[in-house]
C-alpha cells in the first residue's frame, strides 16, 4: 500500500516538474523578446485620410521614433469608416509593440458610442501619448452678415430652416459642437457632412455652406487672408495663433469646451516592459525640438500626455460623447 501511495506521489512530482520545466522557455522566450525590442521595423497605423493631420503627426514622429528605437519606423494608412479599419488591424495584430495605433481623437473616444457593431472596443488598447491637440474654429464665409456669436445667431434665427453648418465628418467633434449650438440657441440649422477637413473648407471658402466649426490648420490660412472669418474657438483659453478670437468659454458657453487631438496607442495586452519602453521612446521623440516646431507650425499644441493620465482623459472623453451622441440619436453606417 505505502509503494503504491509513493508512486503514485513520485509520479505527481514528475508530473509537475515536467510542467514547470515547459513553462520556463515560454518565460524566458517572453522576457527575451522584450529584452531584445525592438528587433524589426514598427509600424504607425493611421486611420485618417493621407495628408490629414494624424497621417502628418505620424510622419513627424517616425524619424526621430526609428533614431532612439534603432529599428525603421514605417507609417501605413489604411482609412476607412472614421478609422475603425486600422482600429481593427491593430486590435487583431499581436500584442508585441509592433503595431502602433494613431488615432483621432473621435475614433478613440466618439466611435464606441456612435457605431452598433465595432469589432473592436476601448478595453483593447492603452493610450501611450498624446501627440497634438487643438481647438475647433467656428467660421463663416465672409457673405455671413455676422463677425460675433450674437450676430450670427441673429442671423440664423432670422433664416429658419435656411442655413446649414458643415463638418469634417459625421461623429466627430465638428459635428456635435454644430448641434450643441442648435440646441444652445434654438436654432434649425442642418447639418452637412463631407469626408475629411479639405472638403469642408473648400466648401465653406465656395460658399456652398455658411458656417461650421474647422480644424485649426485648415482654417488659419484662409482666417489670415480674410476669406474666412472666425467667431470662436472651442478652447479653454484663447488660442496663441488667434489671439483676437474669444472662446466659447467667454460668450457663456462653458459646456462646449472640446479639443481635436491625436496620439499613439497600442494593444493592452502589451507586455508591461516592452510599453515601458515604447512611452520612454515616445516622450523622447516628442522631446524632440523640430517635432514641437513643425506640429506647433501646423497649428497643434504638443502636450505629451502620456500612459495613465493620458488613458484617464480618454476615459473621460468616452463618457462624456456617449452622453452626447445618445442626446443626438446619431448612428454611424457600420
Amino acid at each position: 500500500m505505502q509503494n503504491r501511495k509513493a508512486s503514485v506521489v513520485s509520479r505527481v512530482v514528475a508530473i509537475v516538474a515536467l510542467t514547470l520545466l515547459g513553462a520556463l522557455p515560454v518565460q524566458a522566450q517572453s522576457q527575451n523578446a522584450a529584452q531584445n525590442w525592438p528587433s524589426k521595423p514598427v509600424m504607425l497605423m493611421v486611420g485618417s485620410l493621407a495628408g490629414s493631420a494624424p497621417e502628418v503627426y505620424a510622419r513627424t514622429v517616425s524619424e526621430p521614433l526609428s533614431r532612439i528605437l534603432g529599428q525603421p519606423v514605417l507609417v501605413e494608412v489604411r482609412a476607412g469608416a472614421n478609422g475603425n479599419v486600422a482600429a481593427e488591424f491593430v486590435a487583431s495584430a499581436p500584442a508585441d509593440g509592433y503595431a502602433i495605433w494613431i488615432p483621432a481623437q473621435s475614433q478613440i473616444e466618439i466611435n464606441p458610442s456612435a457605431y452598433d457593431q465595432l469589432r473592436w472596443k476601448p478595453s483593447d488598447f492603452t493610450g501611450v501619448i498624446k501627440g497634438g491637440e487643438a481647438p475647433l474654429v467656428l467660421v463663416v464665409h465672409p457673405s455671413v452678415p455676422a463677425r460675433n456669436l450674437a450676430d450670427l445667431v441673429a442671423w440664423v434665427k432670422a433664416n429658419p430652416g435656411k442655413v446649414s453648418y458643415a463638418s469634417f465628418s459625421p461623429g466627430t467633434t465638428s459635428h456635435f459642437a454644430g448641434y450643441q449650438l442648435n440646441e444652445r440657441y434654438n436654432l434649425d440649422m442642418t447639418h452637412i457632412t463631407f469626408k475629411g477637413s479639405a472638403p469642408q473648407i473648400q466648401n465653406l471658402l465656395g460658399g456652398h455652406v455658411p458656417l461650421g466649426f474647422s480644424q485649426i490648420q485648415t482654417g488659419l490660412p484662409h482666417i489670415r487672408d480674410n476669406k474666412l472669418m472666425a467667431i470662436a474657438t472651442t478652447g479653454a483659453t484663447r488660442w496663441r495663433q488667434l489671439p483676437e478670437v474669444p472662446t466659447l468659454v467667454e460668450l457663456g458657453l462653458k459646456d462646449m469646451v472640446t479639443t481635436t487631438w491625436f496620439g499613439m496607442m497600442v494593444r493592452s495586452a502589451t507586455p508591461p516592459d516592452i510599453l515601458a519602453k515604447i512611452v520612454s521612446a515616445a516622450k523622447r521623440a516628442h522631446a524632440d525640438r523640430n517635432v514641437k516646431e513643425k506640429l506647433e507650425q501646423a497649428g497643434f499644441d504638443v502636450p505629451a500626455t502620456a500612459d495613465a493620465e493620458f488613458n484617464e482623459g480618454i476615459r473621460n472623453g468616452l463618457a462624456r460623447w456617449a452622453k452626447t451622441v445618445k442626446a443626438t440619436g446619431f448612428k454611424a453606417a457600420n
